[in-house]
């Protein structure tokens, strides 16, 4: 698996492929502007990843460093923290042509090598679209704990979102 696909840190030229990807993956409500993404990459350059193959962008994961708790609402800018404790991973697709590749697994890992390297000592993100399952098998679980603000940025979204938590090692 991974065999050809290279991971880098995301570049603003890359943005139009991350588009591409999440306009094949994504439902139309889960499509954050473009703008925003511009701007959560110029804040957060270091925690923003995309594999590449042989036909270019396959794969992209965005995150960043912040706090147990701390929800981004959806098309929400990323805020510094100046004592995060996680990495916060906001969004992860996979090309079809990729899947099945370990591309995500990939990125996932190197998410949380970033992260312990920055000092967090744990991950979280708000898992969609039926996910949930997926984010289970690499260690993640429910963490229901938010305050009446941090549930109203969940509630973007949508019903079957949850708040997931792992620790990192």
């Amino acid at each position: 698996m991974m065999e050809g696909i290279q991971l880098r840190n995301m570049r603003e030229p890359d943005i139009a492929a991350v588009f591409a990807i999440q306009r094949e993956q994504y439902g139309d409500g889960f499509i954050e502007p473009d703008h925003v993404l511009s701007a959560r990459l110029a804040a957060f350059p270091q925690t923003a990843w995309v594999a590449a193959d042989d036909a270019g962008i396959c794969a992209y994961l965005v995150g960043y460093p912040s706090v147990v708790g701390q929800v981004t609402p959806l098309g929400g800018i990323f805020a510094a923290h100046e004592h995060p404790d996680t990495m916060y991973l906001h969004d992860l697709a996979v090309a079809r042509r990729a899947t099945g590749s370990g591309v995500a697994g990939a990125l996932i890992r190197h998410a949380w090598r970033t992260g312990i390297g920055m000092g967090v000592h744990c991950s979280s993100l708000v898992s969609v679209q039926d996910s949930q399952a997926f984010w289970r098998r690499h260690g993640y679980g429910e963490l229901g704990l938010m305050d009446e603000r941090q549930q109203e940025h969940l509630a973007t979204y949508g019903q079957a979102a949850n708040y997931m938590v792992r620790t990192l090692d």
